[in-house]
């Protein structure tokens, strides 16, 4: 059977970003494998100081993620730091990791330029993802584009180790659905937190309204044929319309004669009932909070098994057992 990992990043409010680009494609794979999901809390060190914050994060991410439809009878759903062997792994792959592997990776880069400190935490972060992945004999990782150096860098080291000590960890394959790899935010640009462009899923209904009316168009007159294939609010709409609504919005954009505010309503309207589900479920996680944490216990108790054998593996074929 396949085995999926992905990992979720708890620094801040899930977004339409983070739905489409890894959760839901999570919650699909769930079905068709063997699926393994962590929450990253020793990732999020790198940019998160305030343990009050920390820990509301990771709560809200699992909440977000149960009431989604993350299902904790199909998937390992834990804790990255629930599994501490993944730092002892971090620093073995780090004895063969070229520096030059970590200098060229393009997130530290980005992250320097807007403004957070250098530390060797942000500089070694792909090693400890690789580890995330490797420990769990993971076969795929459903990944956005700018993630996919993280998972080359994964299989470089992986392969490097394999070298030195014979065949140990096994090689993971990426997985990018291309057609939601980068999701649009409010301004054009991808949408992320850093850019401050970002729609969340849970907002209130008045929050929510005043964020798609917020996107930004071009100056065109309600008269005016648009083109559908450069708006914002076209690329949002497609994420959640079936094919026959879609058209619709499309033929209504070239034929011109209906303004973008009437637009950003039609996409108001879609996305408010697409979540109504989900929103519905995340206030019955938040009014059972012993249930959330049940289910991360348990699985980490399923994510220790399976990293004890990694690990012991490991351990043998570097020389420090067996």
């Amino acid at each position: 059977m396949v085995r999926y990992l992905t990992g979720f990043q708890p620094t801040g409010i899930l977004h339409i970003g983070n739905y489409f680009g890894a959760l839901r494609p999570a919650i699909e794979l769930q079905e068709k494998g063997e699926a393994f999901y962590f929450i990253a809390d020793y990732h999020a060190l790198t940019t998160i100081h305030d343990p009050a914050v920390l820990r509301s994060n990771v709560r809200s991410v699992a909440i977000d993620a149960l009431a989604c439809g993350l299902d904790p009878k199909r998937a390992c759903f834990f804790r990255q730091s629930d599994v501490p062997i993944v730092t002892e792994l971090t620093w073995i792959l780090s004895t063969v990791t070229p520096m030059g592997l970590l200098e060229r990776a393009h997130s530290y880069k980005d992250k320097l330029a807007r403004g957070i400190a250098a530390s060797h935490g942000l500089f070694a972060y792909p090693v400890l993802m690789a580890a995330d992945i490797l420990l769990y004999d993971s076969d795929v990782v459903p990944v956005g584009k700018d993630q996919k150096q993280h998972l080359e860098i994964a299989r470089d080291i992986a392969v490097k180790l394999n070298e030195l000590y014979g065949p140990t960890l096994k090689l993971v394959e990426p997985w990018i659905r291309e057609e939601v790899a980068t999701v649009i935010g409010l301004d054009g640009q991808k949408m992320s937190k850093s850019y401050g462009n970002t729609i969340e899923i849970f907002l209130e209904e008045k929050a929510l309204r005043k964020k798609i009316m917020g996107i930004i168009t071009d100056s065109a007159p309600v008269e005016a044929p648009k083109d559908p294939a450069t708006s914002t609010i076209a690329a949002l709409y497609k994420l959640f319309a079936d094919r026959t609504a879609n058209e619709k919005l499309e033929s209504d954009f070239r034929a011109g004669g209906t303004g973008y505010g009437d637009f950003k309503k039609r996409l108001f309207e879609i996305v408010w009932n697409y979540f109504k589900p989900m929103r519905d479920r995340r206030a019955e996680l938040e009014s059972d909070p012993g249930y959330v944490d049940r289910v991360l216990e348990e699985g980490a108790t399923r994510a220790r098994e399976v990293a004890q054998k990694t690990i012991a593996r490991v351990r043998s074929a570097v020389g420090l057992r067996g």
